[in-house]
């Protein structure tokens, strides 16, 4: 059974460009739009004032009208609409968890200062085992055909995060660029006098372990144009700084089940709260 792209609606612009990411996303994968809207819990002592039968109109309204939007500028897309139950986190992950992947809104801070993922969109992007995919609003996510950038580790490389990004690329019809960070120890940066250059000695051995993981990806994937690099410094910025023009930004999240809830790793996090673009989060063991 095909699943859907699940959407998560609160009202806000953000949201909607998320929605219309995801649109793009479900013809491009022949799938449809499911868009829901989880209330957040009223506290007993608040039940007798709380105007419940007014938010619920109004959440039925807006998602309703944002799915005639979709509707309208796509015709043939199916698009589904639900009121979740329970609260935003718990009604998102079981949400996320019937679809092929979730979709949320985030908003900018500033031009410098990076977005705002907010509580409740870091919870459920930690938790989730289907991959998220975080949208900024007012910028041309649904347009673009840039490459997908991916973060990789040469001595820890995962399928799942690699796989993501190449059946990306392949559905759009865009270049894969794949990155690997080597962070140097903190001696590394005291100066020539104390440490000779070690990058010179890394980057060749680095590169070919780079291109002998991307070589079984390349004959999957023989339509889908590969360009990789090996960079010295932080993953999450180079990420950052690299993802400039692209069309989407793939990362990896480990998967942990522990009564301290789910967490993003450093990488994600940087990544999630600055790049410019759409960022694809992948859960793998």
């Amino acid at each position: 059974m095909t699943r859907n792209i699940v959407v998560g609606l609160d009202g806000t612009e953000q949201a909607k460009a998320a929605a219309e990411w995801a649109a793009e996303e479900a013809l491009l994968r022949g799938t449809g739009v499911h868009l829901v809207y989880a209330k957040e819990p009223v506290p007993e002592a608040m039940l007798s004032l709380a105007p419940r039968e007014s938010e619920e109109a109004w959440a039925e309204e807006m998602v309703a009208r944002v799915a005639d939007g979709l509707r309208a500028r796509r015709p043939g897309l199916s698009v589904t609409t639900r009121l979740l139950p329970a609260g935003p986190v718990p009604g998102l992950v079981a949400a996320a968890e019937e679809g092929e992947l979730l979709v949320l809104g985030s908003r900018a801070l500033s031009g410098v200062a990076g977005y705002l993922i907010g509580s409740v969109g870091l919870t459920v992007a930690g938790a989730v085992e289907r991959p998220v995919v975080l949208v900024r609003a007012g910028g041309e996510a649904t347009a673009s055909r840039g490459p997908v950038l991916v973060g990789t580790d040469v001595r820890q490389p995962v399928d799942a995060v690699l796989g993501f990004a190449f059946e990306e690329a392949a559905r759009r019809g865009s270049p894969v660029h794949v990155v690997y960070a080597e962070q140097l120890p903190l001696f590394a940066g005291l100066g020539p006098a104390m440490v000779p250059d070690i990058r010179l000695a890394l980057a060749p051995e680095i590169e070919r372990s780079l291109e002998e993981l991307l070589e079984p990806w390349r004959a999957k994937y023989p339509g889908v144009e590969v360009a990789a690099r090996v960079v010295v410094g932080s993953a999450g910025l180079e990420l950052v700084g690299a993802a400039g023009g692209a069309s989407l930004v793939v990362v990896g999240r480990r998967t942990r089940r522990s009564v301290l809830g789910a967490h993003i790793g450093s990488v994600a996090h940087a990544v999630l709260h600055h790049s410019p673009v759409p960022v694809a989060l992948v859960p793998h063991d």
